[in-house]
């Protein structure tokens, strides 16, 4: 019996009136503390009611330290940051982002107990009233709807989620080219290709180009105001023939192997000498690369476990893969197989760079193709090999329901029909009517 409660009253709780007249609640807590509730009420019935909806939480485990709840969202989102197992080091850089840019200066100094479905409604509707695309808002709502779903259910800050808001973390991806066989054989050699030419600041901060035409130097009538224009002007003579080129082949082969066997950049700028089986038509993945919002390259563990796997290479690209290994890559078994410009690893933005990416798909009639599109395109040549869908997800790495069956996929079985099928694709290449291959537009989960 609560001390002040008169005998065969009330068992949980008590009741007191205030000088005001009101009616305050208090009530000894799970741990011995006894608390007294932020409300008041107007009549004794209230607060009785009050009382009895609190035991009820007790007794169903329900129950949320009021006191706790009182913690801010910031302090609390950024200790779950921290704190979250099995991160890798882009995620925490994602989530420390839209943290900071994109919840803390709405919510960011609310307490987790006075959060409610309205505020979150209206924090969304506010992100995307100031311009926030659906994407960025849908990945912020996510965020927030894990960090309060820990205060709900493991920590028991607040008795439920009020990140209710049907359809808010869904995002709608745009569609992605796939390209044909034909158009992925053409960018491994777009990459390589070089004008020949130089340029040369003049005294009047201008810019004069030189190009070899014909094996013969000659000076371009135009000057340019800037390196960079003169430069977009070679670059261009050489795509049309109207300057000399040099076929610099070291990006060759890893457009084709990262196309045909489904690999992420991390992936693929990740692996080394012994990680390539030429004689059994295999490449191994067990690292990638990860570059940190501050620049860092950070090499750990693929995207997920299923990302740890063996795949099968298409014959058509072994020489390729042949050429390149005796053109590009050192002997010991730990060498980089697509190193960068110095030896060390190759950076996408270096990549883009040397390769002048972004001009070479415009070239192609694919601006905006993004270097993940390549695996794209190989997943749907090998999904059209007609294996089932745990074979599939295992030759791409992506993580399913039985994730655990599949930690690292031997390269025989249904993963020898989706090479086969790959290989089938490429051999008959030669075969379509080139002005009629199309890039086919596909949407990407």
């Amino acid at each position: 019996m609560a001390k002040g409660n008169k005998p065969n009253h009330r068992r949980f709780g008590n009741i007191r009136q205030l000088p005001s007249g009101r009616y305050q609640v208090s009530y000894l807590g799970p741990d011995g503390r006894r608390r007294t509730g932020s409300e008041t009420y107007e009549r004794k019935g209230d607060a009785e009611r009050a009382l009895t909806l609190i035991e009820a939480k007790m007794i169903s485990a329900e129950w949320t330290d009021p006191d706790r709840g009182k913690v801010k969202l910031k302090d609390y989102a950024e200790t779950w940051i921290s704190q979250r197992p099995g991160l890798r080091p882009r995620t925490v850089d994602l989530y420390t982002w839209l943290l900071k840019k994109h919840i803390t200066p709405y919510l960011g100094g609310a307490q987790l107990g006075k959060l409610s479905t309205a505020m979150i409604r209206q924090w969304r509707a506010d992100l995307l009233g100031n311009g926030v695309s659906v994407s960025v808002a849908a990945k912020a709502y996510r965020l927030l709807r894990a960090v309060l779903m820990t205060a709900a259910e493991e920590d028991h800050i607040i008795s439920r989620n009020p990140c209710r808001i049907r359809g808010a973390g869904d995002e709608h991806a745009q569609e992605r080219p796939v390209l044909t066989v034909a158009q992925v054989f053409e960018l491994a050699d777009l990459v390589g290709r070089r004008p020949i030419g130089n340029v040369r600041k003049l005294k009047d901060n201008a810019y004069r180009l030189r190009f070899q035409r014909h094996g013969e130097m000659r000076t371009h009538p135009e000057v340019f105001r800037t390196r960079a224009d003169a430069e977009r002007a070679l670059w261009a003579m050489g795509m049309d023939s109207r300057a000399d080129c040099t076929q610099d082949r070291r990006f060759r082969a890893l457009v084709l192997l990262a196309t045909f066997a489904s690999l992420r950049w991390g992936e693929v700028s990740a692996l080394r000498r012994s990680d390539l089986d030429l004689d059994a038509g295999t490449v191994r993945v067990r690292a990638a690369f990860v570059e940190r919002s501050t620049g860092e390259l950070v090499l750990g563990q693929p995207k997920s476990k299923a990302g740890r796997r063996t795949v099968g290479i298409p014959q058509a690209i072994v020489p390729a893969l042949r050429e390149h290994l005796a053109t590009y890559v050192q002997d010991e078994p730990g060498a980089l197989l697509f190193p960068g410009a110095k030896g060390g690893p190759l950076r996408r933005s270096g990549f883009n760079t040397r390769t002048r990416w972004v001009d070479v798909v415009k070239e192609m009639g694919l601006p905006g193709l993004h270097f993940h599109d390549l695996r794209h395109t190989g997943n749907m040549l090998a999904a059209e090999s007609g294996a089932g869908l745990k074979d599939l997800m295992a030759r791409m790495g992506h993580d399913n329901v039985r994730a655990a069956m599949i930690y690292q996929h031997a390269v025989r079985g249904a993963d020898k029909t989706i090479t086969d099928a790959i290989d089938r694709h490429i051999s008959g290449a030669g075969d379509e009517d080139e002005g009629g291959s199309a890039v086919v537009l596909v949407p990407v989960g």
